[in-house]
This record gives structure tokens, C-alpha cells and sequence, in this order.
């Protein structure tokens, strides 16, 4: 009875380990691959950088014609900017090709992953793992960086503390974002747009403040898909704004939990997607 019962935990713990190795050994590979043509990795990691840098000159153009939007200044906006683009850019680079999935399924090549000795979604998380997408994660920190140095913010230990618990919890939340998307596309086959929709759309949305979207569409990406709390709800308690939904503030301290529901519910959705899994027979 005593093996038995431990043997479900083991098992768990078992496939995460074995899901890290082959994650870290398939990326080291891509990581080689892409270094033996530096001067292409050095200019699409550039292009990567400059095709996002235009988000925040669209915003730089904004105020260019008032001082504040939703009434946050530039510095204030440019930290959720920086919060967001950082998030979304780290879970972009660790598993973005998930959005390749549903051309696997269409064509079947997937079938080639389940055959092989390594968890699929380490497998498909790490396909043509793309350090260019450094250039977003740089971008971003920069502007951050700005945003730190510019804004006006009573800091405390407590909001010291907070900014890298944000910049890891947005990450797992994108990430689990990423993979929900992924299992749905084990149904629709053909749905990297929808996907897309909420992840590089997610982004878009975040950098600019809740105040000037309405009420619904926070409330919506609050407690629907809580995409809030990568940045707007911990930001607005650092920088000593009330939040638009007037929740407590305590509820600023809650993304690493929601960071973990949300990728327990991802792990749900990604089995429960490849048990629905049928080959092409090709």
C-alpha cells in the first residue's frame, strides 16, 4: 500500500524532470544551430528588437499631444509597458513555438513526438527554440529601466520585492496562456490567430492603463482570463493608484497564486487536449 501510494507522486515528479531534460537539451541544440550564423542571429534579433520598439514610439507619438493618458503619465505607462513586454517577451522566448501546434496536427508531424522517449509538451514548447526573441525581452527591460528611473514611486521593501515576483508570475501566466491555446488548437487544428489574439493581443493591451478601457473588458481580463495580474493590478499598488475594479489591496500580492492556478488549469487543458489527439494516418 505504501509503494502504491507514492508511486503517483513519484510518477509526477518523474515527468517533470524528464520534461526539463528534454526541454534543456533540445533547446541547447536550436541554441548551437542558431549560433553557427551569428551575424543572421545578431540582425534578426535587431529586427526583432526594432518591430517592438515601435509599440512604445506609438505611445512616445500619444504624448507628444497630451501629458497624461487615462490619467497616468508617460513614466507611470511606460512601466506597464516595460512590466508586460518583459513578461510576455520571457514566456515568448521559453515556449512560443507552441504556436506551431496546430500545423503538426494539420500535417502530421506530431505523430513523430509521441513516439519519442520525451514528454510532448516539452518537445513542442522547445521546437525551433528562437533566441532572437531575446530582442523583445531587451526592449522591454530598457524601457523598465526608464520607467524605474523616471517615475515617481514611494518605494518600499515591500514594492522592491514585488517587481520581480511580477516580471515571473506575468511570465507563467503568459506561458499558461500560451499552452491553453495550444490544446485548443488539438480541436480546431487551424487557430494560432485566436491564440495569438490573447497573447501578443494580451500584451498590446496591458501596456496601456485599465482606466482607459471600460469596465467590462477589465473585469473580463481580471477574473476571466486574468491577464490583470501580470501588471495592472501589483503596478497600481506600486505606484499608489487605486485600482479601476476597486478591489482590496492585498490583492496585489495574489499573482504568483494566480500564476499557479492558471498553469495547473494549463497542464488540465493540455492533457485533456492531446487525449483528443486522432493521427492523419499519413
Amino acid at each position: 500500500m505504501r509503494e502504491s501510494a507514492g508511486r503517483p507522486a513519484y510518477s509526477y515528479a518523474g515527468r517533470l524532470v524528464d520534461g526539463l531534460r528534454a526541454y534543456r537539451m533540445i533547446t541547447a541544440m536550436w541554441i548551437r544551430s542558431t549560433m553557427a550564423y551569428r551575424a543572421s542571429f545578431v540582425m534578426t534579433t535587431f529586427g526583432n528588437f526594432a518591430a517592438t520598439a515601435l509599440d512604445f514610439v506609438a505611445i512616445l507619438l500619444m504624448f507628444s499631444r497630451v501629458d497624461a493618458l487615462g490619467g497616468y503619465e508617460l513614466p507611470e505607462i511606460a512601466l506597464l509597458y516595460g512590466l508586460a513586454s518583459v513578461s510576455f517577451g520571457l514566456a515568448d522566448l521559453a515556449i512560443g513555438s507552441m504556436e506551431r501546434l496546430g500545423r503538426r496536427v494539420r500535417d502530421g508531424t506530431l505523430d513523430a513526438l509521441l513516439v519519442r522517449p520525451a514528454p510532448v509538451l516539452a518537445q513542442v514548447a522547445a521546437d525551433r527554440f528562437g533566441l532572437r526573441r531575446l530582442g523583445r525581452v531587451v526592449q522591454g527591460s530598457l524601457i523598465l529601466g526608464y520607467a524605474l528611473a523616471t517615475a515617481d514611486i514611494d518605494w518600499t521593501p515591500v514594492k522592491l520585492v514585488l517587481m520581480p515576483v511580477m516580471i515571473v508570475s506575468g511570465a507563467l501566466i503568459f506561458c499558461a496562456v500560451f499552452v491553453v491555446g495550444a490544446a485548443f488548437q488539438f480541436v480546431a487544428q487551424d487557430a494560432s490567430e485566436v491564440q495569438n489574439a490573447f497573447t501578443y493581443g494580451g500584451t498590446t493591451l496591458l501596456q496601456y492603463p485599465p482606466t482607459v478601457f471600460g469596465r467590462e473588458l477589465v473585469r473580463g481580463v481580471t477574473f476571466v482570463l486574468p491577464l490583470a495580474f501580470v501588471n495592472w493590478v501589483p503596478a497600481t499598488y506600486v505606484l499608489g493608484r487605486p485600482y479601476p475594479l476597486d478591489l482590496p489591496g492585498w490583492v496585489a500580492f495574489t499573482s504568483p497564486l494566480v500564476a499557479a492556478v492558471c498553469c495547473a488549469l494549463a497542464g488540465l487543458a493540455w492533457r485533456a487536449g492531446l487525449r483528443t489527439y486522432r493521427s492523419t494516418g499519413s
